[in-house]
């Protein structure tokens, strides 16, 4: 069977994707995802433009494609939503990026607006509600399954680690004398995790209970044991950390559908209400960017507070 020639668009899709693998040390997963939005466009360009190559993208063909991701539904009829619109022309912004840097002419991406996306609120939990969460879980009896579980939310709050820098934890990792350890985040950068007090009981008494081997920090207790490569396959997926802080959001009742991203956001929001400086909180979320961390100053700049209450005339009576 012959195989698939690449277009001219196809080729310079894969330079990219080497680039942001080799030059930009991106992760897989992005990798992934990037590969999936330009294959799409790809396809696209070649169904409507056959024969056409990179510098005939202009604004008019732009404008046509966000037509059609606008009204792209699959099989089953499920459409794209506004924010993955965002990421497919994200994702052809910073191939056009990359070709105008390698002098290849083509449209500039800074003529492409991105899509106005959904407002969406920053969720993030109170004191009171921490505790009716942490409190949900079992550990009657210190059952280790129970540890485990008061372990990762108390650890997801004390450190704000991603679910995905969690699930890479092992236990030699950690330095229980000096309550912190080095991790590897996202973009590849490398960052110092410290832990409160409360989460270095929590996580010692869970490693104490445990008698197994494995190298994991945190392991499933569902299907057979696994014994291969120091206990890999018994680590918890990214998923299953998922299930484990829905399960106790339910149990406890409180009036936030929390994930486990929304215990980095209440991290980050209770430093900043105590009086952390921003540079700080950016450092310890791992964000590359001060932009991104700005977006909790808006719910924890208390001087603001204090001066809508001394001067909106609604505080008056």
């Amino acid at each position: 069977m012959e195989e698939k020639k690449f277009s001219e668009i196809d080729r310079y899709i894969q330079e990219f994707l080497e680039y942001l693998e080799i030059e930009k040390n991106s992760s897989k997963l992005t990798i992934r995802n990037y590969r999936l939005y330009l294959a799409r466009f790809s396809d696209w360009f070649e169904k409507n433009y056959s024969g056409k190559g990179i510098k005939d993208i202009n604004i008019n063909v732009v404008r046509k494609y966000r037509l059609f991701l606008s009204n792209y539904a699959d099989e089953k009829g499920m459409t794209l939503k506004r924010v993955t619109q965002s990421y497919y022309v994200i994702a052809l912004r910073s191939f056009l990026r990359f070709l105008i840097r390698n002098d290849h002419e083509t449209l500039s991406p800074e003529k492409i607006d991105l899509p106005k996306s959904e407002s969406k609120s920053l969720k993030f939990l109170e004191k009171n509600h921490l505790e009716d969460l942490f409190n949900s879980v079992d550990i009657s009896n210190n059952n280790e399954k129970g540890l485990r579980d008061r372990s990762i939310l108390e650890l997801l709050f004390s450190t704000g680690l991603r679910v995905s820098e969690l699930t890479k934890l092992n236990r030699d990792n950690i330095n229980f004398d000096t309550r912190e350890f080095g991790i590897i985040g996202k973009g590849g950068r490398a960052r110092v995790v410290f832990l409160s007090d409360s989460a270095a009981h929590w996580l010692g008494q869970y490693f104490e209970k445990r008698e197994d081997p494995w190298k994991p920090a945190f392991i499933r207790y569902s299907k057979e044991k696994s014994f291969e490569n120091d206990g890999e396959k018994m680590r918890l997926t990214a998923r299953s950390i998922e299930r484990i802080v829905d399960k106790y959001v339910r149990l406890s009742q409180i009036p936030v559908k929390a994930t486990p991203h929304t215990l980095r956001h209440s991290f980050a929001t209770d430093l900043l209400s105590n009086g952390a400086d921003i540079r700080s909180v950016q450092e310890m979320l791992g964000h590359k960017n001060i932009s991104t961390t700005q977006i909790y100053t808006h719910v924890t700049n208390p001087q603001l507070r204090e001066i809508h209450k001394k001067f909106h005339q609604g505080n008056r009576r």
